[in-house]
This record gives structure tokens, sequence and C-alpha cells, in this order.
């Protein structure tokens, strides 16, 4: 656990709090890989969706 000390030397029990960055869009190259990761959990799902209608 991390404690923080104020001016007069007492102690805070709260978390630290980290250092707050902006989120970098994404490169051409990453989008692509999201959609390629989308496709396959699609392809998943599906095929896991109709192997339960065709079991029961």
């Amino acid at each position: 656990m991390y404690n923080t000390t104020n001016e007069d030397g007492i102690l805070n029990n709260y978390a630290a709090e980290p250092k707050v960055y902006y989120a970098e869009y994404p490169a051409i190259w990453e989008q692509r890989k999201y959609v390629l990761q989308a496709l396959f959990a699609t392809f998943i799902v599906t095929t896991i969706v109709l192997v339960g209608f065709s079991v029961s």
C-alpha cells in the first residue's frame, strides 16, 4: 500500500494518483488488427450459437 504524507508529516492512506495522459488515435495497422479481431470473434460466437441450435 502506498502512503503519502502532507507538509505536517501526517500520513494519507489514499491511493497515489497516476499521471494523466491522453490516448492517441490508433494507427491504420492497429485499426486493421481490431477489424480482424472483431471478425474472428464474430465467427466464433456465430459458430457457438449454430452448434447450440443444432444440438438442441
